[in-house]
């Protein structure tokens, strides 16, 4: 059986120091290493849309170009349809609940680590968000989001079209749930469910668990 492919990374942050000390760290794991680093959002754009890597460590706070607008434009419509393979996005900052770290996984990102996380906590989050899940509990997470989303808009057609057994998959993905314990709530195998919730992903038009996540938020569909 061949082996899968180390997660590749890159690494944004102004700080070289803090740079190479994450360098460091991520190369010394099992399954994944650094591909590249940039200084500034311009310089990562330019770097992720080269090297098409798996997961991206964003700096939430950087002169010039941010991370939120930096993730903003890298999950622009156009700039994904160019990629080979999706890419996913980290943001790191050094608040908790960060206000701008919820516009950014608004725009696309899968979640927040703070900057003083540990080695183990920095790995485990690269493997979860390159599964398509978020780094966030699901409770922070919906903290985060009931602020970015005071006022929900009516949701679109494409949701009303859901299947029964979609919507029930869509409000468990929602809560947070994952897909062992989606199964035992909708009485099916996992891999329906997953075959379910890459059906709501397809008719939704969304990227991963965590863009369901914020859909819900963003139209009054939390349960």
């Amino acid at each position: 059986m061949s082996q899968a492919p180390d997660i590749s990374v890159v690494l944004v942050d102004d700080q070289d120091l803090f740079r190479e000390g994450v360098k460091v760290i991520v190369d010394a794991q099992e399954g994944m290493h650094v591909v590249g680093s940039a200084g500034d959002g311009l310089e990562a754009i330019r770097l992720v849309d080269e090297l098409e890597p798996d997961v991206v460590l964003m700096d939430i706070r950087m002169p010039e170009m941010d991370g939120v607008e930096t993730t903003r434009q890298l999950f622009a419509p156009e700039r994904v349809a160019r990629r080979s393979r999706p890419v996913r996005v980290i943001v790191l900052t050094t608040f908790n609940l960060d206000d701008r770290a919820a516009t950014a996984i608004r725009y696309g990102a899968s979640g927040f680590l703070l900057k003083d996380t540990t080695p183990v906590m920095l790995r485990d989050a690269i493997r979860t968000v390159h599964s398509g899940n978020a780094v966030l509990a699901p409770t922070d997470l919906s903290t985060l989001l009931d602020a970015q989303f005071r006022e929900a808009v009516p949701p679109p057609a494409a949701y009303l079209a859901l299947t029964e057994r979609e919507r029930a998959v869509f409000d468990a993905v929602a809560r947070g749930l994952s897909n062992t314990e989606i199964a035992g709530l909708v009485f099916a195998s996992e891999s329906t469910v997953k075959t379910h919730v890459g059906a709501i992903l397809r008719k939704l038009a969304l990227r991963d668990r965590v863009q369901i996540v914020v859909f819900a938020h963003q139209h009054g569909l939390v349960p």
